[in-house]
């Protein structure tokens, strides 16, 4: 058991993981049932051109499409959805099947492959489609 042990006013104390600076400031996180740190924010996919927070694998499709990248159909029947430049780049863009469990890892893999085009940001305060 690895992480820092808090303590409340009561006296009762709770581990946590990966601890944040946010997680010390309160108890649940603020986004639950996120797969970040407890207190952390989960992340967001931002298509730069048009400014527009990625919601779903279809807008993801449409946005890599136009970038040149491909569905790659993988033989072995993966469970990831998976993306290529070129039969002959080494370049792959590897995801989950379910949009659902798209972490920031995954994020950062399509924003380093594609510098000037995508984003990884905190969402907005409120519940806005997209960024301001």
């Amino acid at each position: 058991m690895s992480g820092v042990w808090i303590f409340d006013k009561k006296g009762v104390a709770r581990l946590v993981t990966n601890p944040t600076r946010e997680s010390f400031e309160q108890k649940e996180p603020p986004y639950p049932g996120t797969a970040t740190a407890p207190g952390a924010r989960p992340r967001v996919l931002v298509y730069l051109p048009a400014n527009k927070v990625i919601r779903s694998y279809a807008e993801l499709k449409q946005w890599l499409a136009e970038l040149g990248w491909t569905r790659y159909h993988n033989p072995n029947g993966s469970e990831l959805l998976q993306f290529h430049r070129s039969d002959d780049s080494a370049h792959l863009i590897s995801l989950p099947s379910s949009f659902n469990n798209l972490k920031s890892i995954h994020m950062y893999d399509i924003v380093v492959k594609n510098r000037s085009f995508f984003e990884v940001r905190e969402p907005p305060a409120c519940d806005s489609p997209d960024p301001q």
